[in-house]
């Protein structure tokens, strides 16, 4: 396929500057400069598709327990920025077309991680790749699908298979290549301290694009697209120029 996507992503929003996976943090990458944002989605307890990146609330709102025990109505009263600093206390948990609609005004791009709450794999990677389909309608560039999940990914494959994906790995089994053909991916996305300038060849003569995270040393960044990375994934949104 083409590749309509920038070199450089930002992470869960503006890294670690700002709330994960809020849209107060996309707002802060955005005025970095960044075109692209990764972050992440799973199904509250009656199917509303939201960014939160763990299966329990207590790391980053005021709330505790499992994300899939609420409803969204529940969760949508939670804080999810006064964790992070005062500035942002009462930012709220976004949902996936909240996130999409902001997107999409503003000319900007998406890499929508599946982070399916255990036990949800095939649901949220289907209902991830319906939304994605009907929010970006028309878009000139589609988002992209990534998960660990290979369930959540053949699920979203099944549902949408017109959106490009790209499975995760944080180290890479010998059979990664095969894997990532078997789902129909665009891409590899791994972390970057398993990727060699080996891996970004044999990903390349495949017809896979590379992708990396999370790069956080401009230096490693260098190396990378010295070794033909496509793109990659970063927190330091200060630091490493998009």
């Amino acid at each position: 396929m083409s590749w309509p996507y920038p070199p450089k992503l930002a992470h869960r929003g503006a890294g670690k500057l700002a709330p994960e996976n809020t849209l107060a943090a996309m707002r802060l990458g955005a005025s970095f400069g960044y075109a692209m944002f990764e972050f992440d989605v799973k199904l509250s307890g009656d199917g509303v598709l939201l960014l939160m990146h763990d299966a329990t609330l207590d790391r980053t709102t005021d709330g505790t327990g499992r994300v899939a025990g609420f409803a969204f109505g529940e969760l949508a009263r939670l804080d999810a920025g006064g964790w992070h600093s005062a500035a942002y206390a009462g930012e709220p948990i976004p949902t996936l077309a909240q996130v999409a609609r902001w997107l999409l005004r503003n000319g900007r791009m998406a890499n929508i991680e599946i982070k399916p709450c255990p036990g949800r794999e095939a649901e949220t990677g289907a209902a991830a790749a319906l939304e994605a389909r009907q929010l970006w309608q028309g878009a000139a560039v589609p988002p992209i699908l990534s998960s660990f999940s290979e369930t959540a990914l053949d699920a979203a494959r099944r549902a949408a298979p017109e959106l490009p994906r790209a499975l995760l790995f944080g180290e890479l089994p010998g059979d990664w290549l095969q894997r990532c053909l078997a789902l129909g991916c665009v891409a590899l996305d791994a972390h970057h301290a398993a990727l060699t300038e080996a891996v970004i060849a044999d990903a390349h003569r495949a017809g896979l694009r590379v992708i990396a995270y999370t790069v956080n040393e401009p230096a490693r960044a260098g190396e990378l697209f010295g070794w033909g990375l496509d793109a990659l994934i970063t927190d330091a949104v200060d630091l490493i120029a998009p």
